[in-house]
């Protein structure tokens, strides 16, 4: 960490030790990535993960309308509200008292701007029209480009009116020219939707495109020319900087679904309301703001001199409005995240503004004083103001311990009037069954966690205005979870006469290991190298996987009977292999079962260490060859007969006069039982012949008989 209260991340440090005591974990939070994860309530989170009080954010007008889709401020300081749902068209004072201005005909009002005479221009959604609404309110038809959406418009330097169309991707120019306005088709594009317009200060205009994610540029000479080509979909708004950047908001396809509000219906749009998140613990591989191929929403910075840069993208937030920074560059970019408000420098660094109680934040545009923000799901005017709020929470994400733990000691890292409290629960999101917030006492900055032993736990932070400045840095807390018991989750039972042998371990410093520190920090390998498999005559071999879900360390013991005993006898005890090689031949021919035992005593104080265990399926020990015999032989064949009286027999084979082996069936056509009978035919020619016959049991025991005989 560069800082020194530094950024929030979680860890959960689950020490093992080798001296049998229990070692406390510490969840330590202290990088930004985790503190996003929580609920933020009038506090900010900057691009170090401090958390700090956040400017005030006051409801002024509340609409009775669930989407407000677009927004503009007058000169006089009113505010204008483009409304889904109705149709609707709101005018807010400077004073904050708020009246329908205008009720259209169409269901959404996507689009609004302000001419030169102060005229109000609306632009409708769907069967799309453009109307202008005079002081009173009163509407008229400015323009009908019988499309299906209008999705943006845009004052021109000359006092006309751009109108970006959906369906077939047009921008017209509409002049006023007395009492029937004069248009013209300034460009048809071949995308389907010119969802967003803006002009900069040397009179540009700029066009954001769907599906393409393309951003055109119009000079005097009206031609077009395109100034980015984005991977994401949809260039869902423009806006220009102080400095004559032009910043453009990107979504991506996930995000979008274009055309917006269906021609039906006025409660929805291609805003969705909320997006999916990672789980608390979660973190995604860090990725360059430049690779954009996960992205759900993105910012470019367009510089005056026509080139580009991204200044901001998130694969987890959807983005649904910019506001350009007045001083030092940047952008803030309203949310759907939890109706969060982002600020996002020229340099890439990211800030949590707020965070709101809002569905969606909609526009963000300035009133002369203020900044006003909208909110969509309800439809709603708020005033962010410079000075921050008298008090603050932050809610931290919820630690799940794994089992009933008992909690430690808490210490933390902040400045001015902070306040830290815990609460409990064993279910795993926080509900009514959870125990009441409870304040760390405490001495300065640290001091006992009071809330009652449980699963899980989570953490708030209240902050209020002080002389000095109020930040909460870094917070961590111990913990010691209920010792589990550890599981035996399977066991293979390799064939007869594989035997494991151990390969050599890997070589860890001693002192790794009397830390605690998980191995695989410095670069090894933290699970156990497996063995390799050898041939062993008569050999037995167990391998099993077990777990435990405290992260002990275990032992093993090994332990046996025969089937129709009662009592297991210990074979090993104390290995800290998961696998056995058992010599058949020191067992007596018959069927055993094994268990085994994984103990967690290493990591356990003696009278809290557990054990878990997991029995096999009677296994065959079988040393005895099978019997082989002749029974009769003259006449051009030999009969042998075989008997196994441990197992059954699964194949024969003989040579003559010593030459190679052939395979041979019995006579009832299967090797498949304890007797078997096997008759080998001599080749016809005079002579002495030398047949033997070898049988293998299903052990891999092998037993022969000879026979010589004449022709």
């Amino acid at each position: 960490m560069t800082k020194f209260h530094g950024a929030f991340f979680l860890i959960l440090c689950l020490f093992s030790s080798t001296f049998a005591v229990a070692t406390p974990a510490v969840w330590t939070v202290n990088s930004r990535a985790e503190v996003l994860r929580g609920d933020a309530r009038g506090v900010s989170i900057d691009d170090t993960g401090t958390i700090s009080l956040a400017p005030r954010l006051d409801e002024v007008f509340r609409t009775d309308q669930p989407y407000i889709w677009s927004s503009v401020t007058d000169t006089n300081g009113n505010v204008y509200l483009g409304t889904g749902g109705e149709g609707r068209v709101y005018r807010v004072d400077s004073g904050g008292k708020g009246t329908l201005f205008s009720d259209l005909n169409e269901l959404n009002v996507s689009a609004l701007a302000i001419g030169r005479a102060g005229e109000i221009f609306a632009a409708t959604s769907p069967d799309g029209k453009v109307y202008r609404l005079d002081a009173s309110g009163t509407a008229s038809v400015y323009f009908d480009p019988k499309q299906k959406y209008i999705w943006s418009l845009a004052s021109l330097p000359d006092g006309s009116l751009a109108v970006g169309t959906g369906d077939t991707g047009r921008i017209y120019r509409v002049r006023s020219a007395g009492a029937a306005p004069e248009a013209s088709l300034l460009f048809d594009t071949s995308e389907t939707n010119i969802i967003s317009l803006a002009v900069d200060r040397s009179g540009n205009l700029y066009a954001g495109t769907d599906p393409g994610g393309l951003v055109i540029r119009f000079g005097a000479d009206a031609k077009p020319f395109g100034v980015i080509d984005s991977p994401l979909r949809e260039i869902h708004e423009l806006a220009v900087g102080t400095d004559g950047s032009v910043y453009a908001l990107a979504l991506s396809e996930a995000t979008v679904s274009a055309p917006k509000p269906p021609p039906d219906a006025g409660a929805t749009d291609n805003k969705p309301v909320s997006i999916g998140r990672p789980e608390p613990g979660q973190s995604a591989p860090a990725k360059s703001r430049y690779d954009l191929s996960a992205a759900k929403s993105a910012v470019y910075r367009i510089l005056p001199d026509g080139g580009s840069d991204i200044i901001w993208a998130s694969g987890t937030v959807a983005g649904f409005s910019i506001y350009p920074q007045q001083t030092g560059g940047g952008v803030l970019i309203g949310t759907s995240d939890k109706g969060r408000i982002y600020s996002a420098t020229n340099d890439g660094r990211e800030t949590l503004v707020l965070q709101s109680d809002a569905g969606q934040i909609s526009t963000i545009r300035a009133d002369g004083r203020n900044l006003i923000v909208t909110s969509s799901n309800q439809g709603v005017l708020y005033r962010l103001g410079g000075d921050p709020v008298a008090e603050g929470t932050y809610e931290s994400s919820v630690l799940d311990a794994k089992a009933a733990a008992t909690w430690g000691r808490i210490w933390w890292r902040s400045g001015g009037n902070v306040q830290i409290e815990t609460r409990s629960g064993n279910t795993e999101k926080p509900n009514e069954t959870w125990s009441s917030w409870s304040p760390a006492s405490s001495a300065g900055q640290s001091g006992q966690v009071k809330s009652p032993k449980a699963r899980f736990l989570q953490w708030r932070a209240v902050l209020r205005n002080s002389p000095a400045r109020t930040y909460l840095g870094e917070v961590n807390i111990a913990f010691l979870s209920q010792n589990i018991a550890p599981e035996v989750l399977s066991i293979q039972v390799l064939p007869t006469g594989v035997g494991l042998v151990p390969n050599p371990p890997v070589q860890i410093d001693p002192n790794i290991e009397l830390s605690g520190l998980d191995p695989a920090t410095f670069g090894l390998p933290s699970a156990a190298v497996q063995p390799r498999r050898v041939y062993q005559r008569a050999a037995r071999s167990l391998q099993w996987t077990a777990e435990d879900r405290n992260g002990d360390k275990l032992v093993y013991d090994v332990l046996y009977r025969e089937v129709s005993e009662t009592n297991f006898r210990p074979l090993r005890q104390d290995i800290d292999e998961t696998f056995v090689t058992i010599d058949g031949q020191s067992l007596a021919d018959g069927q055993y079962v094994f268990k085994i035992i994984a103990r967690d005593t290493p990591s356990n104080p003696a009278g809290t260490a557990l054990a878990g265990e997991r029995v096999t399926d009677p296994i065959d020990i079988d040393n005895t060859a099978p019997g082989v015999s002749i029974a009769t032989s003259g006449g051009g064949q030999v009969v042998f007969s075989a008997v196994d009286r441990a197992s059954y027999i699964t194949r024969a084979e003989y040579s003559i006069n010593g030459g190679e082996w052939r395979t041979v069936y019995p006579d009832d056509g299967i090797s498949d039982s304890p007797n078997e009978t096997y008759t080998v035919l001599i080749p016809a020619a005079t002579g002495e012949y030398s047949v033997t016959l070898r049988v293998f049991d299903v052990n891999g025991n092998a037993g022969n008989a000879r026979a010589v005989l004449r022709r």
